[in-house]
């Protein structure tokens, strides 16, 4: 394994004879890497139920929400923070090198996961603290897999390559709910160690076939710009998810002191970390990428799609687990697997997509499939707002299709867009960056699609809640007591496949109830009726969010002009350099981005003209 700087992957494959084998041996192990990280990022949602049974805890009991909530953000949280340090290290030490050791943490934090013998908070606990080991390799193998495949593949194929594996790790996310259904019942462990075996070939695959690609630029650890980053972006998230939970007699925890001290001390320190950059010799982000303009419209609109689909899948599945499948015969138990499939045609509108877009960005550019995915998908959600809450599933099955087709036509051109635009010595910070950026964004969106579907829960749901609860004849205080429990318990309980009603009453007062009442309470219809109205008016406003959040997306990848690739003159790239050249935009090159890497192969003489000029 060859650690030489300087060295493009096309000239490298040229030399050693075999031009085609190599970057299709990076494009493959970089994939089955993707998809196993974002497998793991949702395999958790549909098994939560199977895991804390296995571990004998009640995650809806008073003081064990922490748990349910760092189970499933603990791997986003932690892959969030540390993607652009890794990808930073990746460009100092090797992208391969970095990489190989994400899939070991990774294998091992899997198999780790699978073998805990505690129960009860120590199980939760020793779970949850697994959980960001395992983000750790995540982390790794997010950061430096996409500059991996940029330094592999010539600029005409990047497209492609980068679609594929933006688009299986994509839907690697959706493939996780159907795994989670699948295997939790049978042994909850078995939702870990799925990913050992996958995670040992891969790991040695990638020790003995990847190469040194790319240009290193050894330098120094920006230790207090990597500490004010990770600190201030912790404190945001954990406020973000501590904001959705109640706080006193409040329904959600914003007002919270706790909270608001978490969000002002995450943004102080980020400001801080922003200062720290502007003053160091090697920062860790490098801020003067943002002066190129397809960098840093595709950063932007990759932050705003994700703003906008990221709390998408919570809203849908809680809609489907909730409402829509008791309310067709399927029981509360059977609800998180049959979620996942019936969500299934999402995935394959990514699939689709996701590389034909990714082949037609590599000769047309990335703006007009990047923004018109996103035009497209502001319009799903604008038609998932008028279906009624039962609606017909063929109806349902064509707006999530669609909606697939429409965020693989962006993932894949925008993500080609971004790698593109970066110089070679900083394409692993620049990845990661992106990275950050796209996953923070999800944790942000979460926070706010619970916010709005909770406030609109909170309007009307305890009036409904206690006039059908005493309608059945479940005692007026204890049908009182019921409807003033926080909205996002009753969320959390369809989340979890609960029959929501046992937790919200209790075992004592369901059992005074005659058979018939109980019957009905306990029915697949009670509660879906119960919560459809008030669950509507917080979901239009969810949907509305995200429209707003698509359109801006589309103007924002809109704005990063025609088709530019870093270092290349080619007559479909002149109006970008003359663009370029204007100054009003920004896009720089060399000189804004000065490479300071020891290179073994001099930089091509076309990186000087107008493509690559500030």
């Amino acid at each position: 394994m060859s650690d030489r700087a300087g060295l493009q992957g096309s000239d490298r494959d040229r030399r050693a004879g075999h031009p085609d084998r190599y970057k299709w041996i990076a494009l493959t192990n970089t994939t089955v890497g993707m998809v196993m990280a974002t497998i793991d990022s949702t395999i958790m949602l549909i098994a939560l139920p199977d895991i804390f049974r296995g571990i004998h805890l009640d995650p809806l009991k008073p003081g064990n929400s922490f748990y349910l909530l760092w189970m499933i953000l603990s791997f986003l949280v932690v892959s969030s923070v540390l993607v652009v340090s890794l990808g930073r290290l990746g460009d100092i030490y090797g992208r391969v090198r970095m990489y190989n050791l994400g899939f070991l943490i990774y294998t091992i934090a899997s198999l780790l996961l699978a073998v805990t013998w505690m129960t009860g908070a120590s199980g939760a606990t020793y779970l949850v603290l697994m959980r960001v080991v395992q983000g750790v390799g995540a982390a790794f193998l997010i950061a430096n897999s996409a500059a991996i495949l940029t330094d592999a593949f010539p600029p005409d194929q990047r497209g492609l390559a980068l679609g594929i594996n933006n688009v299986a790790g994509i839907s690697g996310s959706f493939i996780g709910l159907i795994l989670g259904g699948v295997l939790g019942p049978i042994d909850w462990r078995l939702v870990f160690l799925v990913s050992v075996p996958f995670g040992v070939i891969g790991t040695i695959w990638a020790y003995v076939k990847l190469e040194e690609h790319g240009t290193r630029r050894p330098a120094p650890i920006d230790w207090w710009g990597n500490l004010a980053f990770a600190l201030g972006l912790i404190s945001l998230m954990i406020g973000i998810t501590y904001g959705i939970e109640p706080y006193r007699s409040e329904t959600m925890g914003w007002t919270s002191p706790t909270v608001l001290a978490e969000l002002g001390a995450g943004v102080v320190l980020l400001a801080i970390f922003g200062w720290i950059e502007t003053k160091v010799d090697n920062p860790m982000f490098r801020l003067p990428l943002f002066r190129i303009r397809a960098f840093s419209a595709g950063v932007m609109s990759s932050f705003l799609a994700a703003i906008g689909r990221g709390g998408l899948m919570f809203m849908l599945i809680i809609w489907l687990q909730g409402i829509w499948l008791p309310e067709h015969g399927y029981s509360f138990a059977s609800t998180p697997l049959w979620a996942g499939i019936f969500m299934l045609p999402l995935t394959f509108g990514f699939l689709l997509a996701g590389p034909t877009s990714g082949i037609l960005s590599d000769r047309y550019g990335s703006r007009p499939f990047a923004s018109g995915g996103m035009l497209m998908a502001a319009l799903t959600f604008g038609l998932l707002e008028l279906l009624p809450i039962d609606f017909p599933y063929p109806a349902f099955a064509v707006i999530l299709f669609v909606n697939g087709l429409a965020m693989g036509a962006f993932a894949s051109p925008n993500r080609a867009g971004v790698m593109n635009s970066l110089p070679p010595e900083h394409r692993g910070a620049g990845s990661g960056m992106n990275s950050t950026f796209q996953n923070s964004a999800q944790v942000l969106s979460i926070g706010i699609f619970f916010t709005l579907v909770i406030i609109g829960l909170s309007s009307t749901l305890p009036s409904h809640l206690t006039a059908g609860l005493i309608r059945e004849g479940v005692p007026r205080a204890a049908a009182i007591r019921a409807g003033d429990l926080p909205p996002v318990s009753t969320l959390f309980a369809a989340f979890l496949g609960y029959n929501p009603l046992q937790h919200l009453l209790g075992s004592t007062v369901l059992a005074h109830l005659p058979q018939a009442k109980l019957a009905v309470l306990e029915g697949r219809g009670f509660f879906p009726r119960l919560i459809a109205i008030p669950f509507r008016g917080g979901l239009h406003e969810a949907f509305d969010f995200a429209v707003a959040a698509c359109l801006i997306a589309a103007a924002a990848s809109w704005s990063r002009g025609k088709r530019f690739v870093y270092g290349t003159a080619r007559a479909d790239d002149a109006d970008d350099a003359d663009d370029a050249d204007d100054g009003d935009d920004g896009a720089p090159g060399e000189q804004a981005v000065p490479s300071r890497a020891t290179s073994a192969a001099p930089v091509p003489p076309d990186s000087t003209s107008r493509d690559a000029r500030a």
